[in-house]
């Protein structure tokens, strides 16, 4: 029995995984810190009252720029999530007790941090009866109260496509309603055992038939192909997908689904040009682009395409 780090059994997939090494970078994926006032001015805050970000405990690439711009990431729901995903470094487990107060932290904290612009992401929830709908559309609703002015950008998981949990979270009215499909049909069972393709871009359907600005995002270098990743675009688009952002997929731990191969810069601009030809309102392509980078320039962008 292989034993993973945090004490319990791998899962064969696990196992299957740490046999192939990390690979190792190409020499584009790598960050130049560029520390500006108002970066500097938000990690000491952040030091000063202990606050917690996605940015900061996930090591994401882009705080530099994301902090200059007064946004930041917030993960709730606690740590632990229902479901695996062979990409993602959150944990599978049992998850916390739900913790009602969570939102009204989550809005002090970017009222604290003044922020213009935040992205709250979670876990999904499936042990709660309302897969934690309530938690999201609460979350809103207290930065919104606490940080008036500030755009909010929901990150969810599909809620099982449910239309009264959706009508919930779509209720809080945030500014975007983000869902990602991460990768194509083909490979989807295999890397996102519990989720559905259909089911993702019914879940995007539905917040645009709600009126709110949509967004999702495709990681590359996980198996699919280049047609592929070009019918995934218009599939999104098709569902009423309007900001789009394309990533390279970086392993977390060996236990992760190997790298397949390290998407060129060059093509990221292709699939920038090409999901803007199909028409989407807002892309943002690159190796090493996350979901939430450039979060408030995307929306902007989508706010203009639609007059």
């Amino acid at each position: 029995m292989t034993i993973a780090p945090e004490g319990r059994r791998m899962l064969r997939i696990e196992a299957r995984n740490a046999e192939t090494p990390i690979e190792r970078k190409p020499p584009w994926i790598k960050v130049k810190a560029k520390m500006g006032p108002e970066y500097t001015q938000m990690r000491g805050l952040v030091q000063k009252e202990g606050l917690h970000t996605v940015c900061q405990e996930a090591g994401c690439p882009n705080i530099y720029e994301c902090w200059e711009d007064r946004e930041a990431t917030f993960l709730i729901g606690g740590d632990q999530c229902t479901r695996r995903c062979d990409f993602c470094q959150i944990d599978t487990g049992k998850p916390a007790e739900f913790d009602a107060d969570e939102p009204r932290r989550v809005g002090e904290s970017v009222a604290t941090m003044g922020l213009r612009y935040a992205t709250v992401t979670g876990v999904a929830r499936d042990d709660l009866p309302d897969g934690g709908a309530w938690l999201y559309a609460e979350t809103v609703r207290q930065i919104h109260k606490l940080q008036p002015g500030c755009g909010v950008e929901l990150l969810i998981p599909d809620f099982n496509a449910d239309p009264t949990q959706l009508a919930e979270v779509f209720g809080a009215a945030p500014e975007v309603l983000a869902h990602n499909v991460e990768t194509v049909p083909r490979i989807f069972k295999r890397i996102r055992p519990g989720f559905r393709y259909e089911r993702s871009l019914d879940v995007i359907t539905q917040a645009r038939a709600a009126g709110l600005v949509t967004k999702s995002n495709l990681i590359l270098g996980m198996g699919e192909e280049r047609a592929e990743i070009s019918q995934a675009l218009r599939d999104l688009h098709g569902a009423g997908c309007e900001l789009i952002t394309i990533t390279q997929y970086l392993r977390p731990t060996p236990r992760h689904h190997p790298v397949e191969r390290w998407v060129k810069p060059e093509e990221f601009v292709e699939l920038r040009e090409e999901a803007e030809q199909i028409g989407f309102a807002g892309v943002m392509s690159g190796p090493l682009v996350r979901s939430s980078y450039r979060a408030g320039r995307l929306y902007r962008q989508a706010l203009d395409a639609r007059g």
